[in-house]
């Protein structure tokens, strides 16, 4: 029995080894196959490795009292006192509201934005036209906020803006839009709107474009409408698209874009206005606090890793593939 079993355990063992040969011999004659295909992800890679991997050490810095003369290991660990510091601090709530409020108000309002447009665009017929509208769309997606920053506040100036002009013409008062509390958020999220959209449709468009056309002929045979074969067909075919889109957003719920706040913001709407980006800003360059603008940048990263793997983990128990 002994030998019996002696004889049998390298065979149980043989299979394991044998599995992770075959899974290894695989991967290297994809890897040698698709050789030149890998070769474009390098120059990607490499950024990523560099700026986001080889910097991670610099997240110290939230742990220690950090001093530029001594570096970040001369400088003096202080374990979580920047994390308390933070958390007891009645205007960090106050740019973790705002953050929040506005990525919600973006995810409500810019995130529909690309599927409406891409969707729209789909059923345009006229070739000339949908390339007009959608060159219209992509452009604003290349100009620098500091230019889109100073279009919007012109074009909603109390005095001179053309929004204020049309508004007096139907006898309405002046609005005063970037200096209102209440005002503000809306321009930001259509701001957000105007600016993104644009590149957002073009992955919409490439999803719709892959939905097989036959799907669509058949509910036209079955007397299905427009808005029906939208319904049933486009919106179910671009599902998994959307869905992955969304888990990425929701790894932006803590983050709001700092050139975007910083060109429309002014002291009058800074308690709607300032957030985590700025904040750090403040305290990071102006204030020189480096390791409390540390801790915000790592307190803002964890948060949003743990929204992506919820968010992630949610969309797959609905049946969607997810981000992995």
């Amino acid at each position: 029995m002994e030998k019996a079993a002696a004889h049998a355990q390298p065979g149980r063992r043989g299979k394991p080894v044998k599995r992770y040969a075959a899974r290894r011999s695989g991967w290297l004659h994809h890897l040698i196959r698709d050789r030149y295909l890998y070769l474009f992800l390098v120059p990607a890679l490499s950024y990523f490795f560099l700026f986001k991997f080889v910097t991670l050490y610099g997240e110290l810095i939230a742990f220690k009292d950090f001093r530029l003369l001594q570096g970040v290991w001369g400088s003096t660990w202080v374990g979580l006192k920047h994390f308390r510091i933070l958390l007891d601090s009645p205007d960090f709530w106050l740019v973790l509201r705002n953050t929040l409020l506005l990525n919600v108000y973006n995810l409500a309002v810019a995130f529909p934005a690309p599927i409406l447009l891409a969707v729209l665009l789909s059923e345009v017929r006229l070739h000339m036209f949908k390339r007009v509208v959608q060159n219209m769309l992509y452009l604003p997606y290349f100009i620098s906020w500091v230019v889109l920053g100073g279009i919007i506040v012109s074009l909603l100036s109390p005095s001179t803006g053309v929004v204020n002009h049309l508004l007096g013409l139907l006898g309405i008062e002046p609005i005063y839009f970037m200096t209102d509390s209440g005002w503000w958020p809306v321009v930001f999220s259509l701001s957000t709107v105007w600016q993104g959209a644009g590149w957002g449709t073009i992955i919409y468009m490439a999803a719709i474009a892959a939905i097989d056309p036959g799907l669509y002929e058949a509910a036209r045979m079955d007397g299905a409408s427009k808005l029906r074969q939208i319904w049933h067909i486009t919106l179910p075919g671009i599902r998994g698209t959307i869905a992955i889109l969304l888990v990425l957003q929701m790894g932006k719920m803590m983050d709001v874009g700092f050139e975007h706040v910083f060109n429309l913001q002014n002291p009058a709407v800074f308690s709607v206005s300032d957030v985590i980006s700025t904040y750090v800003y403040r305290t990071g360059l102006q204030n020189a606090q480096y390791s409390l603008a540390t801790a915000v940048g790592l307190f803002q990263g964890v948060i949003g890793l743990v929204l992506v793997l919820l968010v992630n983990k949610i969309v797959k128990k609905l049946g969607e593939g997810g981000l992995w």
